[in-house]
């Protein structure tokens, strides 16, 4: 029964279009488990890496930005965007608003056309003696403080370290680029107060920038506020919003919260729609070997005939399905990889939440535990149909009186 060993690998070459068939829908059903998990994970990643770099309890905006929701877009997913109010804001804060235990300015400003971008791109600009959002990530990407005329750009913008880019006009030196976060922030560029106001001015000559009549000197973005440990960051906001005017004060985690809610919902319809593929596949990988394996009687009861247990027959259809399922999740595995790396922008835009590939160590773990999944699966379903056509009588089957 030597020959039994390379009877598997036979059967699926003797029958193209079946093994095709049954490849297919094993690499269907990596395709939902694996992209599944993979979207799952890299939606809760991005999640991790938003709040991560925010940092903050508290965000001021101008009032206008707030009432018109324009805000979100900037600050989360770093979407080209302006808005501009005093920065005597700062004073008002810090002299009439007890429990602030850091605040921080922000400065935005959309490039023309950058010489590193065929498009816009979103120029921010934060001050390292105070900053505690932007300063812990640039630290983890290049490790020194950001001179004047310095930038670092983020993980999607095309240029290398050490080129030279204009911005209205102004050389700035690129001195390195900062880790993925799954947002459009990964195309904006970083600057210190002193390169963003000098960019802002530029953009005033040119008449590309209106600061609502003000000097650029003396115009802030946003203001980001740590709370002290022992007061309540509700109570803190209410107070903000009671005494400083002109500008909305917004808990940082209600602004992610929405984002949160989208990814819940979002998840949930991921893990609705892969147990529906997951079972629907199932059932019709049951029915193809049931009805796979009733054509293969008499195979079957031949080779019971020359020797062949019941437990053999049943191996041999075990390893056809386990070759089968093999190649069937590697393809579906490349696929997603594939699909992902080709279309994870273009999904970050449309679902509107950041989407953040996990590392490659967690990638092949999913991967190997999709491939297991589906073999099982596939084994499992062919092994009881097996078992079950073995037990029927060899003589009443070769007669024909079945």
């Amino acid at each position: 029964m030597k020959s039994l060993h390379s009877l598997p690998f036979i059967n699926l070459m003797k029958k193209p279009a079946r093994s095709i068939a049954l490849l297919i829908l094993s690499a269907f059903l990596a395709v939902s488990a694996f992209g599944g998990s993979l979207a799952v994970m890299s939606l809760r990643n991005g999640i991790d890496s938003l709040e991560s770099r925010l940092g903050a309890d508290i965000i001021v905006v101008p009032y206008e930005a707030a009432t018109q929701g324009s805000y979100e877009s900037v600050i989360l997913q770093g979407n080209p965007g302006a808005f501009y109010m005093s920065n005597s804001v700062i004073g008002e804060i810090s002299e009439e608003i007890e429990g602030v235990e850091k605040l921080s300015a922000q400065y935005f400003l959309v490039s023309a056309k950058a010489g590193c971008c065929s498009v816009r791109v979103q120029i921010i600009g934060f001050d390292p003696e105070t900053d505690f959002s932007v300063t812990p990530w640039i630290e983890r990407s290049y490790g020194k403080e950001l001179s004047d005329g310095d930038v670092i750009v983020g993980a999607m913008v095309e240029v290398s370290t050490g080129d030279d880019i204009k911005l209205f006009d102004r050389k700035v030196n690129v001195v390195g680029q900062l880790e993925r976060t799954g947002t459009e922030l990964d195309t904006a560029i970083y600057c210190n107060v002193n390169t963003v106001k000098q960019l802002m001015q530029a953009a005033q000559v040119k008449q590309l920038v209106d600061y609502n009549g003000s000097d650029p000197d003396k115009v802030i973005s946003s203001v980001l506020i740590k709370v002290r440990g022992d007061y309540d960051i509700d109570d803190v906001t209410s107070d903000i919003n009671l005494h400083v005017r002109g500008i909305k004060a917004i808990r940082a985690k209600s602004m992610i919260a929405s984002v949160s809610d989208s990814l819940s919902g979002v998840s949930s319809a991921i893990g609705v729609l892969i147990a529906v593929i997951w079972v629907l596949s199932l059932i019709i990988m049951a029915i193809s070997f049931s009805m796979i394996n009733n054509e293969r009687k008499k195979e079957f009861a031949v080779l019971r005939v020359l020797g062949a247990s019941r437990g053999m027959l049943s191996k041999i259809v075990f390893k056809e399905a386990i070759m089968l399922t093999f190649a069937g999740s590697v393809c579906g595995i490349l696929l997603t990889l594939l699909i992902g790396a080709l279309f994870s922008d273009s999904l970050t835009s449309s679902i509107g939440v950041p989407f953040l590939l996990p590392s490659i160590g967690t990638i092949a773990a999913i991967g190997a535990a999709t491939a297991a999944a589906t073999m099982l699966a596939g084994a499992l379903t062919a092994a009881i149909s097996a078992h079950k056509v073995s037990k029927q009588d060899t003589g009443v089957i070769l007669r024909g009186d079945n």
